[in-house]
């Protein structure tokens, strides 16, 4: 007689509920990996747009805005951002090759941007650039925020804290 391979009904159980088990234990861990990833998204995504911002400035020798908008066609003129950047000359430019849109990582869960400015401006000669403090928010609240600060040349640098060295808070 051959003996039978394979794995019983309460070996396949057993199994099951170690896995639920470890699975319960790793969720909380894979939510804040998920959070500090979108949170990163949205940081590097300003960071991109405030680049963009300051390459168009110095190649085209005109001041650029850097705002959020609603509508997609002009800066909402609100210190939240969001949810999408808009790129445009400062003033009443239309340049179609100056004017660019850039889209927040949205969604369920998506963190919020707030901003100590309604826009930023960049001018084509450093330093020239408005100072700001963009900070970005999340359902963790202020422990987990992170700020983007621009500097008067319009450099940036990611912080845990504002730029005057106090602790961020988020609306």
């Amino acid at each position: 007689m051959h003996g039978h391979s394979g794995f019983t009904l309460l070996e396949m159980m057993i199994v099951v509920a170690l896995l639920a088990i470890a699975a319960m234990l790793a969720a909380p861990a894979f939510g804040e990996l998920l959070r500090d990833t979108r949170r990163a998204a949205t940081i590097n995504t300003l960071a991109h747009a405030l680049h963009g911002a300051r390459t168009a400035a110095a190649t085209s020798g005109r001041t650029i805005r850097l705002c959020g908008t609603r509508d997609e066609r002009s800066c909402s003129g609100e210190f939240s951002w969001g949810p999408v950047l808009l790129q445009r000359p400062a003033g009443d430019g239309d340049d179609p090759a100056l004017i660019r849109l850039v889209p927040l990582p949205a969604g369920s869960g998506a963190p919020s941007v707030h901003a100590n400015r309604a826009w930023i401006e960049i001018a084509p000669l450093a330093p020239a650039a408005t100072t700001a403090t963009l900070t970005v928010c999340d359902v963790r609240g202020a422990a987990a925020a992170r700020a983007l600060i621009i500097s008067r040349s319009g450099r940036s640098r990611i912080s845990a804290r504002s730029a005057s060295g106090t602790p961020l808070s988020c609306p």
